[in-house]
């Protein structure tokens, strides 16, 4: 697996470090120049600190961290398929970083969701992008717009969009369990998840780079955020989590390799199978607590009063912030509730 986000930055630490005893060797005593050089080096590393993480999973396959969600790029020949756009504000940075993994042009940017963080940055993406064949429309303002690179989503995320930008609305969108598409030499499947963060969510599953983006399905961070209002249920993210768990492969039998399919969650750092497998049971067992407070009568706050996230708080819980495990035990409760009547 891949070095994590504090990994990679005390390895940067470290090699800034390093660049400043050799520059004390070549410099010597001479206090000016090497005093101006430190300064350099230490402003190029504060400068890149705060810029997003760029992190190479697979020779075919990037990671774009602190975009505000996670963004996958898949390069090749054909050009760039990206996986969620990040935020409008990371937006133009996010553009800068795919420029830097390589100058081909965008083909595809996937939705996973309908979040903010997630598809704030379409438009900009798909106007630097080019749809395959753009060529063939020849010029003019029409044809102009309809060369951009498209926007696939499950249908839900236009909907759930219809009040933001349309320049950064879906322009391919499906309603059917699975969509497909091969593009650098190897088959992208785009497969819904239906009612599980919400009812819009879908996994992109590149298979040759044995790579899963999974999306807001999976945030190993905290509690996953099952908005019921958008049509998420905790059955659904259950069932997500379970396919998930079936698609990726771990490292067997040879287990000392650091290998299997690597999980792209919506935020934070990479995951294996087992970080999923982990993940889910989790839920699970979160999830039959609450049913059976529910089915011995219980109301909404004794089940709270009974944390049924007990075990599992130290580790996914927020007792402040958007989401925190009260917003989850009510999210579950409502869920369960609402599929009893």
């Amino acid at each position: 697996m891949t070095m994590g986000l504090p990994t990679r930055r005390r390895a940067r630490t470290a090699a800034v470090a390093a660049t400043c005893v050799a520059l004390v060797s070549l410099y010597g005593g001479r206090r000016e120049p090497l005093k101006a050089a430190v300064v350099d080096v230490v402003q190029r590393a504060t400068a890149a600190s705060s810029n997003l993480e760029t992190l190479e999973v697979r020779p075919s396959f990037f990671v774009i961290a602190g975009a505000g969600a996670n963004v996958g790029v898949q390069v090749g020949e054909d050009g760039l398929v990206v996986v969620d756009a990040g935020s409008a504000a990371a937006a133009p940075a996010v553009l800068d970083a795919i420029k830097r993994i390589s100058p081909k042009p965008i083909r595809y940017v996937i939705d996973t969701g309908p979040d903010a963080d997630h598809v704030g940055g379409n438009e900009t993406l798909a106007n630097a992008g080019e749809k395959i064949y753009a060529g063939a429309l020849g010029g003019g303002a029409q044809n102009a717009a309809e060369r951009v690179a498209p926007i696939l989503s499950a249908e839900g995320v236009l909907r759930h969009m219809a009040k933001s930008p349309a320049g950064g609305w879906p322009t391919e969108v499906f309603h059917y369990s699975r969509k497909n598409m091969y593009l650098n030499g190897e088959a992208i499947e785009v497969l819904h998840q239906p009612a599980a963060h919400t009812d819009s969510d879908v996994f992109a599953f590149f298979r040759r780079s044995d790579v899963l983006v999974a999306g807001d399905v999976l945030d190993t961070r905290q509690f996953p955020v099952i908005d019921v209002e958008r049509g998420g249920s905790i059955q659904g993210e259950i069932a997500a989590l379970n396919r998930l768990a079936e698609l990726a492969v771990v490292s067997v039998p040879v287990v000392t390799r650091e290998a299997g399919t690597i999980v792209v969650p919506g935020h934070g750092r990479l995951c294996d199978q087992y970080d999923v497998v982990e993940y889910r049971d989790m839920v699970t067992i979160i999830r039959d607590r609450v049913r059976d407070q529910i089915k011995a009568g219980r109301s909404l706050a004794e089940v709270k009063a009974a944390q049924p996230a007990k075990g599992y708080m130290g580790r996914y819980g927020n007792p402040g912030g958007a989401w925190t495990t009260e917003h989850f035990i009510e999210a579950v409760y409502r869920s369960l509730a609402k599929g009893k009547s």
